[in-house]
């Protein structure tokens, strides 16, 4: 009686077997790989939304404001911890004129705990004052202006129009955008903008504020920095990271963080 060759077992911990196996640069096609291929995006967009269908911005907030203090704040810090400054934070000074009415050295003590506190300082207290000169006491709801803001660059303005306007005109581009993004092969940039740029390229519009959201989520979650934990990621069968802890394909030298 003839018995079932036995499954063969996916390599755990050291990829190893698999590097040596693989011969295909990051990004390349070569034997007709594409990682930027139309069905392998739609595919890492579909278990994306299995994974978190309903993602939100973590930063807690009740007004574009409050999101445009707290995205500041969580440069070189974590959401958690701004989520801890920020209740307070808003009870002390509730309106854009309230900290337009500070200088940088009144509120560093407030922002403290959130690192770099006194830039971050003067990047609040900078921003409020320019809304009330600028823009009638309101956060714009454009990128030009949005980037004439103290502290405020393309990831922040992003937030603030994805998040509380629902305008996507760009792609998030925070730690875990950056080093997923790569790790997946959609982009081989290491700085942000030109990051930013290459998903614009291959993810719909119509996915840019979500997709920033659900990538987030998953680098906390799944895709953690220094030891991802691959073996229980529904997208392990996409990703061919050289840096992966488990695998059941075969892995690209230089897709990596």
């Amino acid at each position: 009686m003839k018995t079932k060759p036995r499954a063969q077992k996916p390599v755990r911990s050291s990829v190893s077997s698999a590097r040596a196996k693989s011969n295909r640069p990051a990004g390349g096609t070569t034997n007709g790989y594409n990682p930027l291929a139309g069905e392998r995006i739609q595919a890492i967009l579909g278990r994306l939304d299995q994974l978190y269908p309903d993602v939100k911005c973590a930063l807690h907030h009740s007004s574009a404001w409050e999101l445009l203090v707290a995205t500041i704040l969580s440069a070189q810090s974590t959401d958690v911890n701004v989520n801890r400054v920020t209740p307070g934070l808003f009870a002390k000074y509730p309106t854009v004129q309230a900290f337009a009415a500070l200088s940088p050295e009144q509120l560093e003590p407030d922002v403290k705990s959130t690192g770099f506190f006194r830039n971050k300082s003067k990047s609040v207290v900078g921003a409020a004052k320019k809304i009330i000169s600028d823009f009638g006491g309101q956060v714009p709801d454009d990128m030009d202006k949005l980037l004439t803001l103290p502290g405020v660059a393309r990831k922040t303005a992003n937030v603030v129009l994805g998040s509380w306007f629902g305008k996507g005109v760009g792609v998030v581009v925070d730690t875990h955008v950056h080093r997923i993004s790569r790790r997946w092969e959609l982009t081989k940039n290491d700085e942000p903008a030109k990051i930013e740029q290459d998903l614009m390229r291959v993810i719909p519009q119509d996915r840019w504020i979500l997709f920033s959201h659900q990538v987030i989520h998953h680098g906390r979650n799944l895709c953690l920095a220094r030891k991802p934990k691959c073996a229980d990621c529904p997208i392990e069968p996409l990703c061919h990271a050289e840096d992966k802890t488990w695998t059941t394909v075969e892995v690209h030298k230089g897709a990596k963080a």
